[in-house]
């Protein structure tokens, strides 16, 4: 398995219960999956021990073989090689959709940057709205350079907290079907965090649903969500 959680326990602080209580996943590489709950259940904390932005209690996280967080190991967060897309897409205001989209691009040099900016750019869409400030575009295009962004150090993951909780219905729905397709196509692992029945049956391949911390259930959209 690409991803292999097992075991992992969290709480927060003067929590009176666990928030993450021995949760297992197992995801394959380039499989889409869904974490799906409601406010509470877990799912947003998940990706944050994930992406090591929280410690767990026990447990362990392996990415593509490498073990981020167990007993003895804990990789922090800008070495995981992991991508986050959040619900405010978190763009920087000052800064054109290339520059935006450069950011996490230092190690390169000018040339590959810029080579890896065109690739991305063509697969989200947005070829010729490179010199664009985040203002001047609308919120399916903002998501889409949040999503660029997130792809362009290509991370071995990448991560979605709700990203469709400020775009109205026809826009989510539209979207939702076109991150699909740019995932699937770039054959990038994915955990996307929805409370939302119908983005996670457009956009999994299978769905986990989590409730107080606990995984009830996993298995295709099919045959979890009625």
């Amino acid at each position: 398995m690409y991803v292999e959680i097992n075991g992992l326990t969290f709480s927060y602080r003067n929590a009176k219960e666990k928030t993450i209580q021995d949760a297992s996943i197992a995801i394959e590489k380039g499989e889409i999956i869904t974490i799906l709950g409601q406010s509470g259940s877990g799912k947003s904390t998940i990706l944050r021990l994930i992406a090591g932005l929280e410690m767990p209690e026990s447990g362990t996280i392996k990415i593509n073989g490498q073990i981020m967080t167990d007993d003895a190991t804990f990789v922090s967060p800008e070495k995981r090689g992991v991508g986050m897309v959040f619900q405010d897409y978190a763009l920087f205001p000052h800064m054109t959709v290339a520059a935006n989209i450069k950011f996490g691009l230092k190690k390169m040099n000018r040339y590959e940057r810029d080579a890896r900016l065109k690739e991305v750019i063509d697969l989200v869409g947005l070829t010729g709205f490179e010199k664009r400030y985040p203002y001047e575009l609308s919120g399916g295009q903002q998501q889409r350079v949040a999503l660029a962004r997130a792809m362009a150090p290509n991370p071995s993951l990448i991560m979605f907290d709700e990203p469709f909780s400020n775009l109205d219905a026809d826009l989510q729905i539209k979207i939702r079907d076109e991150l699909r397709d740019i995932l699937k196509k770039a054959g990038i692992t994915s955990i996307f965090v929805t409370h939302d029945q119908e983005d996670a049956r457009a956009i999994a391949d299978r769905v986990i649903m989590m409730d107080h911390g606990h995984i009830m259930k996993t298995g295709t959209p099919d045959l979890i969500l009625t």
